[in-house]
């Protein structure tokens, strides 16, 4: 993507109100990105903004230098990934409004597919960080990577036990990637960036008020499979992590506690409400099949995408097909295009319905 698409990703992120939903009818309006960026506030609103977007992205284009704000990101350390990218993480993309921007110090990866997000209580008990310590560690052991949220407790057990293990840890922040929260927590964070990534939506300089923490919460169960409450009590930010999870349509898994235990008070509740009761990795490995994906994520890697194959899932978008049909329409023959075929159940792409006919996966 060229740069300054990157900045009007940028500008429009910043912009109050704009979600992805709506930025995809910006630019099928206007053709572009930059032509949406200087659309008059008449045109705006002919394509559907309301009237406070229109004003919040009118006074941002007053007030932004799109090219100072691309610096002061990358001073922070930052790499900007818009959600159109690749590199942006296809679990993330599959939340109502995905950030538009993800600022991130480290590195994503593919395999970060196979996540699962470990939260719970600030003030755990020996109980809590026995079992954070246990279930981390085993899970990263495993290659399943660990998304937290960098917080006292419960997560930077989570984080330091993956960390390790020699696995793979995501950090989620609730202010800008320049700015870690707790600042007890700088070491860790820059072993996490090294050994993981930092994510975060909020920009550079961005303080870790408390509003931004229930935002940050949604996209650490976005960009995990499920999400598992060690430990919390009633009130507690894990449990709001929960509640996203279940309405992406992400596992949720409580941890069993003691039942005189305040901190175990959450997880009770989650439990009651039809939570998945968990005493081990080896629980949440079988029930997610986390180790059949991994498989099949190394089958992708292994056997990259071809324009072959990018042609067959364009024809497979609309609905199931048959292979003579397929191969008329790719103008290969049967063999070639069964071989093909073949790969992509391999790699997860497609599926086979039976009787020759094949869908996307």
């Amino acid at each position: 993507m060229s740069s300054p698409d990157i900045g009007y990703w940028l500008g429009f992120h910043l912009v109050p109100g704009v979600s992805a939903g709506r930025l995809e009818t910006l630019i099928a309006r206007f053709g572009s990105l930059e032509a949406a960026w200087h659309a008059s506030p008449a045109a705006l609103r002919q394509a559907g903004l309301p009237e406070r977007v229109v004003e919040a992205l009118v006074e941002k284009r007053r007030q932004l230098d799109l090219g100072r704000e691309l610096e002061r990101a990358r001073r922070s350390g930052a790499t900007l990934i818009p959600l159109a990218e690749d590199a942006y993480p296809r679990l993330l993309k599959e939340i109502a409004s995905p950030p538009l921007v993800l600022f991130v110090r480290g590195e994503l990866r593919a395999e970060d597919e196979q996540a699962i997000a470990l939260v719970g209580t600030r003030r755990p008990t020996a109980y809590g960080k026995d079992v954070a310590l246990q279930l981390s560690g085993e899970l990263a052991s495993r290659g399943v990577v660990i998304v937290s949220g960098l917080a006292r407790g419960i997560d930077r057990v989570a984080h330091e036990a993956a960390l390790d293990a020699g696995g793979r840890t995501i950090a989620v922040l609730g202010s800008g990637i320049d700015v870690i929260y707790p600042p007890e927590h700088a070491r860790l964070a820059e072993r996490i960036a090294g050994q993981g990534a930092l994510v975060t939506e909020f920009p550079p300089g961005e303080q870790p008020m408390a509003k931004n923490f229930p935002v940050r919460n949604r996209l650490i169960s976005g960009l995990s499979l499920g999400v598992v409450v060690v430990e919390a009590p009633r009130k507690s930010g894990a449990l709001i992590t929960a509640n996203f999870a279940a309405d992406q349509g992400r596992t949720v898994y409580a941890v069993p506690g003691p039942i005189f235990s305040p901190m175990s008070a959450g997880t009770l509740q989650l439990l009651r409400e039809g939570a998945t009761p968990i005493g081990s990795a080896e629980d949440i490995l079988r029930d997610l099949r986390l180790e059949a994906r991994q498989l099949t994520l190394e089958a992708r890697a292994a056997l990259p995408a071809s324009p072959e194959e990018r042609e067959i899932l364009a024809h497979l978008r609309p609905g199931p097909c048959h292979i003579d049909d397929l191969a008329a329409q790719l103008g290969l023959g049967i063999s070639q295009v069964s071989a093909l075929l073949m790969q992509m159940q391999l790699k997860g792409l497609v599926r086979h319905l039976g009787a020759q006919h094949y869908a996307g996966a």
